[in-house]
């Protein structure tokens, strides 16, 4: 794990700015660092090294190929690699290897086969950036579902791109402003999703994807090597024809696959254990695979309602790991706060980035890297909401558009609008399919919409999807998280706060093998009823019994609610939304933000909306305003 940037034709002193932009991701790879710049000076490359594997200089980067041609920053393993060295040798690409790091095969790969075809071969998680002298171009690429970040665009009349947007920030004159157009977006979900960032001129390069860009003219082209929504629909259109235990032995090949293979590490390797189903199951097989203990980690809260760390403790040792616990004070979370605009660079506002940065710089006092058991609620049909979608599509779908929408506006402009229940029903009525009224279910409230003083609103991927796509409503649900929540909030959330504590951390359930098979599974080997990842429950019940597991789960969360009445948060946060600060800014309207403040504080009705205010307000006081 490690952090790359660049510079094209930057016309400062570009070697300085890369210094600039590798200092201020030092967290992202504290172990090294490196800078490339070109004999014509058009082309600044850096680097910072997490050490995992190759611990020596010969790992180093940026790595120039044997051939002299190529030169490339990385970050992220390549979980396959071996097999990718095997084809080189054998196929007579290369002859020998000056390392026995990833890097040097993908680079010769990248060489040998074209950047896509050894991308389509290569299995792991990845942002890179490669200098091609002969074609004069550099090209980016990012893996499948998006776990390794990468920033780009203009800045200061350079091509510039980088793992964290701060990097971006640092460059001698950097004047790009705000892109309020993305705050309507922003205000209703809490993150920004790609190909938007939260400024004018710089976007996330979209998972799957590879961008070249022409060093003297900046033209760039831009194309996929894989698709998350085209294997989603190839899957249901091959569905799996064996029964649901042929199904369970299946995904336990295939997780028992991908787990060897990401625990491999030169450095100490363990994983998150919460008490849910995801994380167990990737233990279970860990232990199941490990000749010894497995290193498991998780925090707890002495408040029983937010807290699962008892009932982790047991699986634990129920599956015989060498399990660390820390209990954390709202003290110690209320801490973290203050450091959230840095480590994320720009609004990110997922209450649960507090517990995942403490859970992580707990776990790096003890290890280098960390597996997870994420992915698996919207690989599985894990999410509660995907019933109740299915369960108000079932009551409506059936009622021709042309009709609801009509019926929606009568209700919504109604004197019943002023209750909330019909509001809400008001506004789902309105929905086109499964995926808007996915979507929609964020935006019942009129003042959502009315936070942010631009009116522009830019599409993106959850109204870019035809109606009907995957033809089933769950899968339909799956495949926008998929494409929007998991990569730009779960995988952003992970990747942030486990980097900021130089915490490398890996996904089992994202392998390439892996995602294409979930695709396949018809929807009753997922839920039964109002309970979801049958197929999952299926393989970790061999391995831990089921009353262990079937308890009401609590979630990876926090009481900011509660916290934001204590005197010291509550006079924090006033200050952030002063209405005469709000005022000066003018991006935020005052009236509704000072609005949802007085709803909660004196009437105690609380919107998720207030956290992402905060969250915007404390990135733009000490990230922006720099």
């Amino acid at each position: 794990m490690c952090g790359i940037a660049g510079l094209l034709k930057f016309k400062g002193d570009a070697r300085a700015n890369i210094q600039k932009m590798n200092d201020r991701m030092l967290h992202r790879g504290p172990d090294d660092g490196g800078i490339f710049v070109s004999e014509d000076g058009k082309v600044a490359l850096g680097h910072r090294r997490l050490s995992i594997v190759d611990l020596s200089k010969n790992g180093a980067q940026p790595f120039v190929s044997h051939s002299g041609r190529s030169i490339m920053v990385y970050n992220g393993e390549i979980y396959n690699n071996k097999e990718v060295k095997d084809k080189l040798v054998k196929e007579g690409k290369v002859t020998t290897f000056k390392s026995t790091s990833d890097t040097e095969i993908l680079l010769e790969a990248i060489e040998a086969y074209g950047i896509m075809d050894a991308l389509k071969m290569c299995k792991g998680m990845f942002a890179l950036a490669v200098y091609d002298k002969e074609k004069n171009t550099v090209t980016l690429a990012r893996d499948r579902v998006g776990e390794k970040p990468l920033y780009y665009g203009m800045v200061a009349g350079a091509f510039s791109f980088a793992s964290d947007i701060g990097c971006l920030r640092v460059v001698d004159g950097f004047d790009n402003g705000i892109n309020t157009e993305v705050l309507d977006i922003y205000f209703t979900e809490g993150y920004i999703p790609a190909p938007y960032s939260i400024y004018k001129g710089i976007n996330k390069l979209e998972a799957g994807t590879v961008l070249e860009v022409d060093v003297d003219s900046f033209k760039t082209t831009e194309k996929a090597y894989w698709s998350m929504k085209e294997v989603a629909k190839r899957g249901q259109s091959n569905i799996f024809t064996g029964s649901r235990q042929e199904a369970a032995m299946e995904l336990e090949r295939l997780l028992r696959a991908s787990i060897k293979d990401q625990m491999v590490a030169d450095v100490p390797v363990g994983a998150f254990l919460s008490a849910g189903i995801d994380s167990s199951t990737i233990v279970s097989l860990m232990q199941d695979l490990a000749p010894g203990k497995v290193r498991t980690f998780t925090i707890g809260m002495n408040n029983k309602e937010y807290n699962e760390a008892e009932i982790a403790a047991e699986i634990a040792k129920h599956l015989g790991t060498e399990h660390t616990e820390l209990y954390i004070s709202e003290d110690d979370a209320k801490a973290v706060i203050p450091k959230l605009a840095r480590m994320f660079g720009e609004p990110f506002a997922d209450s649960s980035q507090i517990p995942t940065y403490l859970v992580s710089k707990m776990t790096r006092d003890h290890v280098t890297v960390s597996l997870s058991g994420d992915a698996g609620d919207e690989l599985f049909c894990g999410y509660t909401s995907y019933a109740s979608i299915s369960r108000i599509w079932g009551k409506m779908g059936n009622i021709p558009y042309f009709i609801r929408k009509p019926a929606s506006s009568l209700v919504l402009h109604s004197p019943l609008a002023k209750k909330d229940i019909f509001r809400i029903k008001g506004t789902l009525l309105g929905a086109k399919g499964p995926c808007d009224l996915h979507k929609m279910e964020h935006e019942t409230d009129p003042l959502t919409k009315k936070i942010a003083l631009s009116e522009k609103v830019l599409p993106y991927k959850y109204t870019e999807l035809p109606n009907d796509f995957m033809s089933e409503v769950n899968h339909e649900c799956m495949l926008m998280d998929m494409l929007v929540y998991h990569p730009d909030d779960i995988l952003v959330k992970v990747d942030r706060t486990a980097m900021a504590v130089s915490l490398e951390t890996r996904v089992p359930m994202l392998d390439r093998d892996l995602v294409e098979f979930a695709w396949t599974l018809p929807v009753e080997y997922l839920r039964q009823g109002d309970v979801g990842k049958q197929v999952l429950r299926d393989v970790l019940y061999k391995y831990v019994p089921k009353e262990m597991m079937d308890r009401p789960k609590k979630g990876f969360s926090i009481p900011i609610d509660k916290w934001l009445m204590d005197a010291d948060l509550r006079a924090w946060a006033e200050d952030l939304i002063d209405k005469n600060k709000l005022q000066k800014q003018g991006i935020l309207d005052p009236e509704v933000v000072w609005k949802m403040w007085t709803d909660f504080t004196e009437r105690g009705y609380y919107r998720i909306q207030i956290w992402y205010i905060l969250m915007f307000q404390q990135w733009y006081e000490k990230e922006y305003m720099l």
